[in-house]
């Protein structure tokens, strides 16, 4: 290993343990998570859940579950738990637009001065 390669290994170590100074860009990062975290997570929680209980009514009508769960007609079950699952997925993104938008408009006013600044030096 050359001397360059050796000095940036040890660099790259050593930034890991100095404190790093908080800037305005990272105050920004910071608040452009805030505004987008709480709608990634319900958007992948409902989503999920609407996915399972889509394939639990699909499972209902496609497979002999039905009859060790002593349902008589699976078939009408099975559709109505589907089609709530399908529901659900079809309403997960305008909701997730709707409260990334509204967390967008709470925080618009921060993330503008904070851009500003940065962007005038």
């Amino acid at each position: 290993m050359n001397r360059n390669d050796q000095d940036f290994l040890v660099q790259k170590i050593r930034t890991q343990y100095t404190e790093k100074e908080h800037t305005d860009l990272d105050e920004l990062k910071e608040l452009d998570s805030k505004v987008r975290r709480p709608a990634n997570v319900f958007a992948y929680i409902f989503g999920s859940i609407g996915a399972i209980i889509m394939g639990s009514g699909m499972s209902l009508v496609m497979t002999d579950i039905a009859k060790t769960v002593g349902i008589a007609d699976p078939m009408l079950y099975g559709i109505i738990i589907g089609i709530v699952g399908m529901l659900m997925t079809i309403v997960n993104y305008p909701v997730y637009k709707r409260i990334l938008s509204s967390r967008r408009e709470k925080y618009a006013d921060k993330i503008i001065a904070i851009s500003d600044k940065i962007m005038k030096g």
